[in-house]
């Protein structure tokens, strides 16, 4: 990836968003790339290889979810869904089918350049050699020795919620549906028992969380998931 001027490739066909993104993107320093169709998109991911993908739903020749589907096993390119499609259920099924991200219209430019920023690093962090010890602030997670402290203190995990809490590390600034925890932690495959993931999530907040109430690190995604922030 280029540090540069990483590209955007902005897939909408309401040529409204498209004149009310360039000039915001462009100002922050990125390429931009556009595309009005699905398939426009797909040639333009294989011909200039984006770094982040904005991807509408809503296309004329395809709906969004199948692009997401038809995405090449080479293309490595982030995808932020925006969307008119507010239901937790379009939300679980983009980001399910492989979107990092989520983002329902209208948005803040704002929130989309720091969703943008958040998987730019996170891209780059994956890109580097991983390191086994990461700090956030007073908490501590070190991914070799299976243990976390929070203010030097260590921080008594289970298994099921070390797994957990370092499922979402990796995964840092992506929001993470109930089905792919369900999935990665326990081996399930039915999302009715999604109350194991509260419960779980429930108590690392109390662990790891200065004030369980107002969680820094463990974000709910309501309907969704999570996302640990950095």
């Amino acid at each position: 990836m280029s540090n540069a001027n990483p590209t955007i490739l902005v897939i909408d066909d309401e040529m409204a968003i498209l004149r009310f993104l360039r000039p915001y993107l462009e100002s922050e320093g990125y390429g931009v790339l556009e595309a009005r169709t699905g398939q426009e998109g797909l040639s333009l991911m294989s011909s200039h290889s984006p770094e982040v993908i904005l991807l509408d739903l809503g296309l004329p020749d395809m709906d969004g979810n199948e692009l997401l589907e038809r995405l090449p096993p080479w293309n490595r390119a982030r995808v932020i869904v925006l969307s008119a499609r507010g239901r937790e259920q379009d939300k679980v099924s983009a980001l399910d089918k492989g979107a990092s991200d989520y983002l329902t219209k209208p948005f803040s430019l704002a929130e989309l350049a720091a969703r943008i920023r958040a998987l730019l690093r996170r891209t780059a962090a994956q890109d580097a050699p991983q390191a086994s010890l990461l700090r956030y602030g007073g908490l501590v997670i070190d991914l070799e020795g299976h243990v976390a402290t929070l203010d030097g203190e260590d921080v008594h995990l289970t298994p099921t919620e070390y797994k957990l809490l370092a499922f979402l590390v990796r995964h840092a600034g992506k929001v993470v549906t109930h089905g792919q925890l369900l999935r990665e932690v326990w081996e399930k495959r039915s999302t009715e028992q999604e109350h194991y993931v509260r419960i779980h999530i429930h108590k690392l907040r109390q662990k790891i969380e200065k004030d369980p109430t107002r969680p820094k690190h463990l974000l709910t995604e309501t309907g969704v998931g999570y996302r640990f922030k950095e």
